[in-house]
């Protein structure tokens, strides 16, 4: 079953009646697990997810439901904290896991995993994303300062972001020599570096090292599959390009000069996390 509903109460009641009986197509037991996973919002400024079922309302709050069978019953692998740096920390985030929730649910994003991993010790800011698909490293922020600082050092490119992706087919040697691709993205010039490390006769498949010169919506996807290279395993971009492993591409370091620490910080995913079929 999928449905949205906007809803405003006209008493104070209880979240959970007051839905009970605005949706009596749901019951109150999928009514809790949807609002435990982020599906429920109380409409205000901010915006703010309603969790607690027994929480009371007041004449006139409007709530908003979007409800989807299939998202609040997917699962993934957990995420894994690699390195905590109090003001901000490092996590891979595994294939199948959004980087934050959005209008269907959180239960399933590493921002929320963060949330209640370190609850209620520390807040939690998203700095950047890496795809649903993707798997790798991501930066989360644990203070205001410490999210203002690194957003401006990812708004001014000054964060070196690395990947390695398996593309379908064997470079050319002018692009090998090449090295980047700078094909416009959504009207925005951008840049994608890369590197080959290997080329697999057997798969006609190559493995390559990526750096972001810019960072645009699905980038290194879009790019690949431009040069008639697609990334393997890439649901929505490139032809003849299945994998039945996933998608070839994770986010395996990050580096940068730390404002906090004033030092040179490099992250790189563990051996044990990398892809085999990258």
């Amino acid at each position: 079953m999928k449905l949205s509903r906007r809803l405003q109460t006209s008493t104070a009641v209880s979240a959970i009646d007051f839905l009970a009986s605005a949706v009596p197509e749901l019951s109150k037991g999928r009514l809790k697990d949807a609002m435990s996973k982020g599906a429920v919002q109380l409409l205000g400024k901010p915006v703010k997810r309603l969790r607690r079922s027994q929480q009371m309302l007041k004449p006139g709050d409007s709530l908003a439901l979007h409800y989807d069978d299939d998202i609040l019953q997917r699962q993934s692998e957990p995420a894994v904290l690699l390195h905590d740096e109090k003001a901000y920390s490092v996590w891979f985030k595994p294939a199948g896991m959004l980087s934050q929730g959005n209008e269907w649910g959180d239960h399933l994003s590493l921002l929320r995993f963060a949330e209640q991993f370190f609850t209620p010790l520390r807040q939690v800011f998203l700095l950047h994303r890496l795809d649903r698909e993707a798997s790798g490293l991501v930066m989360l922020a644990h203070s205001k300062q410490a999210a203002a600082a690194l957003s401006k050092l990812i708004a001014e490119q000054q964060i070196s972001k690395i990947y390695q992706i398996r593309v379908k087919g064997e470079l050319s040697s002018v692009l090998q020599q090449q090295g980047a691709i700078s094909i416009p993205l959504d009207n925005k010039p951008c840049e994608s570096r890369f590197t080959l490390q290997a080329y697999d006769a057997t798969s006609d498949s190559s493995l390559l090292t990526v750096q972001l010169i810019t960072g645009r919506k699905h980038q290194i996807r879009r790019h690949f599959a431009a040069i008639e290279h697609p990334v393997l395993g890439d649901p929505q971009y490139g032809k003849n390009n299945k994998n039945a492993a996933g998608l070839a591409l994770q986010a395996i370091g990050l580096s940068f000069n730390c404002p906090l620490r004033r030092r040179r910080q490099t992250f790189e995913l563990p051996a044990s996390l990398m892809l085999t079929h990258c």
